[in-house]
């Protein structure tokens, strides 16, 4: 077996087992961990197909990005509720099978596709051509999104700032605000 063929596996042997490890974790904030590991292999994959630039967006967008926002959200939570979170995985059995389905399907229909032996070669730089896609036959949806993403993320705070005037204030047992004429406890 080639090098080539050695790191594909590993990277595809670790890239499952963080995701498995991501779905059955009962700890949120180690399951966000593996979610992270299984971004990065997947960026590894990316550079092995000598797609760099989509490594480095997988790496900075989401193992970076997402994965930290993710984080941020999970310590805050847990600081506003005063427990820690855990993960509930109620319909494994299901999930378990529909996986297995699906792996079986991916399966079949690769069995039955004759593939290359050989890379075929690249035409031009992919960094360009993505470029030139974004910015030729994507550039209106590409700039629709510029403009929706931060609209649709003031609606969502509105939306929140909505609810939580029209819902009573919660009794905090560790000193916050309290209804008026509540009793305190010293």
């Amino acid at each position: 077996m080639s090098t080539e063929g050695i790191t594909f596996w590993t990277l595809a042997a670790v890239l499952v087992a963080g995701s498995l490890a991501t779905v059955l974790s009962k700890n949120l904030f180690h399951s966000v961990l593996y979610l992270a590991l299984a971004l990065i292999t997947t960026a590894g994959l990316f550079l092995q197909l000598q797609s760099e630039f989509l490594a480095a967006v997988q790496v900075l967008l989401y193992a970076g990005g997402v994965v930290t926002l993710v984080v941020f959200a999970i310590m805050l939570t847990e600081r506003l509720v005063g427990r820690e979170i855990s993960q509930m995985n109620r319909t494994i059995m299901p999930g378990f099978l529909i996986s297995l389905l699906s792996f079986l399907g991916i399966y079949v229909f690769f069995l039955k596709t004759s593939l290359p032996r050989e890379r075929p070669p690249l035409r031009e730089d992919q960094v360009l051509g993505i470029a030139r896609e974004l910015l030729g036959r994507f550039v209106l949806p590409f700039e629709l999104l510029a403009i929706l993403l931060p609209d649709s993320a003031h609606l969502q705070e509105e939306e929140a700032r909505f609810a939580n005037r029209r819902r009573p204030r919660a009794m905090i047992p560790d000193g916050g605000p309290r209804p008026r004429g509540a009793a305190t406890c010293g």
